[in-house]
Protein backbone atom coordinates (compact mmCIF):
# COMPACT_ATOMS: atom_id res chain seq x y z
CA UNK A 1 0.00 0.00 0.00
CA UNK A 2 2.89 2.49 0.65
CA UNK A 3 4.47 1.74 -2.51
CA UNK A 4 1.22 2.49 -4.36
CA UNK A 5 0.96 5.71 -2.53
CA UNK A 6 4.62 6.65 -2.93
CA UNK A 7 4.48 5.81 -7.09
CA UNK A 8 0.90 8.09 -7.16
CA UNK A 9 2.99 10.84 -5.45
CA UNK A 10 6.14 10.66 -7.21
CA UNK A 11 3.74 10.96 -10.72
CA UNK A 12 1.48 13.44 -9.60
CA UNK A 13 4.95 15.32 -9.01
CA UNK A 14 6.22 14.52 -12.36
CA UNK A 15 2.92 16.00 -13.68
CA UNK A 16 3.13 19.17 -12.23
CA UNK A 17 6.74 19.38 -13.25
CA UNK A 18 6.15 18.35 -17.25
CA UNK A 19 3.92 20.80 -17.35
CA UNK A 20 5.66 23.61 -15.70
CA UNK A 21 8.59 22.82 -17.74
CA UNK A 22 6.35 22.13 -21.23
CA UNK A 23 6.16 26.00 -21.19
CA UNK A 24 9.21 27.90 -23.48
CA UNK A 25 11.72 25.54 -24.00
CA UNK A 26 15.45 26.18 -25.26
CA UNK A 27 14.96 24.17 -28.15
CA UNK A 28 11.09 22.49 -28.94
CA UNK A 29 12.73 19.90 -31.32
CA UNK A 30 14.98 18.93 -28.52
CA UNK A 31 12.13 18.70 -25.58
CA UNK A 32 10.02 16.94 -27.56
CA UNK A 33 12.41 13.99 -28.39
CA UNK A 34 13.57 14.09 -25.11
CA UNK A 35 10.57 14.30 -23.60
CA UNK A 36 9.20 10.99 -25.84
CA UNK A 37 12.03 8.69 -23.68
CA UNK A 38 10.23 10.26 -20.72
CA UNK A 39 7.01 9.09 -21.88
CA UNK A 40 7.84 5.52 -22.35
CA UNK A 41 8.94 5.24 -19.33
CA UNK A 42 6.16 6.88 -17.56
CA UNK A 43 3.63 5.20 -19.34
CA UNK A 44 5.92 1.44 -19.04
CA UNK A 45 5.49 1.86 -15.64
CA UNK A 46 1.73 3.33 -15.01
CA UNK A 47 1.05 0.04 -17.32
CA UNK A 48 2.79 -2.36 -15.05
CA UNK A 49 0.92 -0.61 -11.90
CA UNK A 50 -2.40 -0.94 -14.05
CA UNK A 51 -1.37 -4.51 -14.31
CA UNK A 52 -0.32 -5.07 -10.34
CA UNK A 53 3.05 -5.12 -10.80
CA UNK A 54 4.46 -2.76 -7.81
CA UNK A 55 7.78 -2.22 -6.83
CA UNK A 56 9.37 -1.02 -3.48
CA UNK A 57 8.52 2.34 -2.89
CA UNK A 58 12.68 2.80 -2.91
CA UNK A 59 12.43 1.56 -6.31
CA UNK A 60 9.94 3.72 -7.81
CA UNK A 61 11.84 6.74 -5.90
CA UNK A 62 15.22 5.60 -7.81
CA UNK A 63 13.50 5.14 -11.13
CA UNK A 64 12.01 8.64 -10.62
CA UNK A 65 15.52 10.72 -10.32
CA UNK A 66 15.67 9.87 -14.07
CA UNK A 67 12.38 10.81 -14.83
CA UNK A 68 12.31 14.56 -13.46
CA UNK A 69 16.27 14.72 -14.22
CA UNK A 70 15.21 13.94 -18.09
CA UNK A 71 12.46 16.78 -17.85
CA UNK A 72 14.68 18.97 -16.70
CA UNK A 73 17.42 18.61 -19.34
CA UNK A 74 14.48 18.35 -22.10
CA UNK A 75 13.40 22.02 -21.07
CA UNK A 76 16.57 23.30 -21.06
CA UNK A 77 18.83 20.65 -23.34
CA UNK A 78 21.54 18.66 -21.20
CA UNK A 79 24.23 20.97 -21.87
CA UNK A 80 22.72 24.31 -21.06
CA UNK A 81 20.80 23.20 -17.65
CA UNK A 82 21.95 25.89 -15.26
CA UNK A 83 24.17 23.33 -13.12
CA UNK A 84 27.24 25.98 -12.59
CA UNK A 85 27.29 25.35 -9.19
CA UNK A 86 28.05 21.72 -9.06
CA UNK A 87 30.73 22.67 -12.13
CA UNK A 88 32.35 25.80 -9.97
CA UNK A 89 32.24 22.94 -6.71
CA UNK A 90 34.35 20.46 -8.42
CA UNK A 91 36.22 22.95 -10.81
CA UNK A 92 34.69 20.94 -13.95
CA UNK A 93 34.72 22.90 -17.13
CA UNK A 94 32.05 20.76 -18.39
CA UNK A 95 28.52 21.14 -17.82
CA UNK A 96 27.75 17.83 -16.12
CA UNK A 97 24.44 17.52 -15.74
CA UNK A 98 24.00 14.73 -18.32
CA UNK A 99 26.38 12.59 -16.47
CA UNK A 100 24.72 12.70 -13.34
CA UNK A 101 21.46 11.75 -15.78
CA UNK A 102 22.85 8.86 -17.09
CA UNK A 103 24.38 7.54 -13.97
CA UNK A 104 20.70 7.91 -12.81
CA UNK A 105 19.81 5.55 -15.75
CA UNK A 106 22.00 2.71 -13.48
CA UNK A 107 19.28 3.01 -10.62
CA UNK A 108 16.56 0.75 -13.12
CA UNK A 109 18.91 -2.06 -11.92
CA UNK A 110 17.05 -2.19 -9.11
CA UNK A 111 13.54 -2.83 -10.45
CA UNK A 112 14.95 -5.41 -12.46
CA UNK A 113 16.42 -7.44 -9.45
CA UNK A 114 12.83 -6.79 -8.20
CA UNK A 115 10.98 -7.90 -10.89
CA UNK A 116 13.63 -10.70 -11.13
CA UNK A 117 13.31 -11.77 -7.16
CA UNK A 118 9.11 -11.89 -7.80
CA UNK A 119 9.17 -14.48 -10.77
CA UNK A 120 11.48 -16.20 -9.65
CA UNK A 121 13.83 -15.96 -12.41
CA UNK A 122 16.99 -17.35 -10.64
CA UNK A 123 18.45 -19.08 -8.03
CA UNK A 124 21.85 -17.72 -8.55
CA UNK A 125 22.85 -14.95 -6.81
CA UNK A 126 25.93 -14.44 -9.49
CA UNK A 127 22.99 -14.15 -12.06
CA UNK A 128 20.80 -11.92 -9.92
CA UNK A 129 23.04 -9.70 -9.38
CA UNK A 130 25.06 -9.42 -12.62
CA UNK A 131 22.15 -9.08 -14.89
CA UNK A 132 20.33 -6.39 -14.04
CA UNK A 133 24.09 -4.60 -14.38
CA UNK A 134 24.61 -6.23 -18.31
CA UNK A 135 21.05 -5.20 -19.03
CA UNK A 136 21.39 -1.29 -18.03
CA UNK A 137 24.61 -1.57 -20.26
CA UNK A 138 22.99 -2.89 -23.12
CA UNK A 139 19.74 -0.50 -22.81
CA UNK A 140 23.00 2.50 -22.68
CA UNK A 141 24.81 1.48 -25.86
CA UNK A 142 21.39 1.09 -27.13
CA UNK A 143 20.51 4.26 -26.23
CA UNK A 144 24.04 5.94 -27.81
CA UNK A 145 22.99 4.58 -31.31
CA UNK A 146 19.82 5.71 -31.34
CA UNK A 147 21.25 9.13 -30.39
CA UNK A 148 23.93 8.83 -33.20
CA UNK A 149 21.21 8.05 -35.67
CA UNK A 150 18.92 11.08 -34.59
CA UNK A 151 21.76 13.14 -34.52
CA UNK A 152 22.88 12.33 -37.93
CA UNK A 153 19.29 12.72 -39.47
CA UNK A 154 17.81 15.73 -37.69
CA UNK A 155 19.38 19.71 -38.45
CA UNK A 156 23.05 19.84 -36.85
CA UNK A 157 21.69 22.35 -34.29
CA UNK A 158 18.97 19.92 -33.03
CA UNK A 159 21.27 17.24 -33.50
CA UNK A 160 24.18 19.23 -31.52
CA UNK A 161 21.28 19.85 -28.39
CA UNK A 162 19.94 15.76 -28.49
CA UNK A 163 23.86 14.89 -28.07
CA UNK A 164 24.24 16.90 -25.65
CA UNK A 165 28.72 16.24 -26.28
CA UNK A 166 29.69 19.50 -25.62
CA UNK A 167 32.63 18.76 -27.79
CA UNK A 168 33.87 15.30 -26.03
CA UNK A 169 34.52 12.72 -28.54
CA UNK A 170 34.46 10.23 -25.96
CA UNK A 171 30.93 11.64 -24.76
CA UNK A 172 29.00 8.38 -25.52
CA UNK A 173 31.80 5.92 -24.10
CA UNK A 174 31.64 8.32 -20.75
CA UNK A 175 27.58 8.00 -20.99
CA UNK A 176 27.45 4.62 -21.15
CA UNK A 177 29.76 4.12 -17.77
CA UNK A 178 27.88 6.25 -16.03
CA UNK A 179 24.92 4.18 -16.79
CA UNK A 180 26.95 0.84 -15.84
CA UNK A 181 28.33 2.12 -12.39
CA UNK A 182 24.52 3.73 -11.95
CA UNK A 183 23.40 0.12 -11.94
CA UNK A 184 26.25 -1.34 -9.67
CA UNK A 185 25.41 1.40 -7.14
CA UNK A 186 21.61 0.26 -7.48
CA UNK A 187 23.01 -3.43 -6.90
CA UNK A 188 24.80 -2.46 -4.20
CA UNK A 189 21.94 -0.98 -2.80
CA UNK A 190 19.78 -3.75 -3.14
CA UNK A 191 22.24 -6.06 -1.36
CA UNK A 192 22.58 -4.05 1.77
CA UNK A 193 18.54 -3.16 1.84
CA UNK A 194 17.60 -7.20 1.78
CA UNK A 195 20.75 -7.86 3.94
CA UNK A 196 19.45 -5.68 6.79
CA UNK A 197 15.77 -6.69 6.25
CA UNK A 198 16.94 -10.36 7.08
CA UNK A 199 19.03 -9.51 10.42
CA UNK A 200 15.53 -7.08 11.45
CA UNK A 201 13.61 -10.24 10.97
Amino acid sequence: MIAKKTFLALLSLYGILFVGLAFNPVDRTTWLVENLTVWIIVGLLVSLYRKGIVFSSLGYVLMFVLIYLHTIGGHYTFALVPFDWFSDFFGFERNHYDRIAHFSVGFYAYAIIELMVRNKVTTSRLILYTYPVLTIATIAMSYELIEWVYAALANPEAGIAYLGSQGDIWDAQKDMLADTLGAIVAVIVYYFVQRNAEHSR
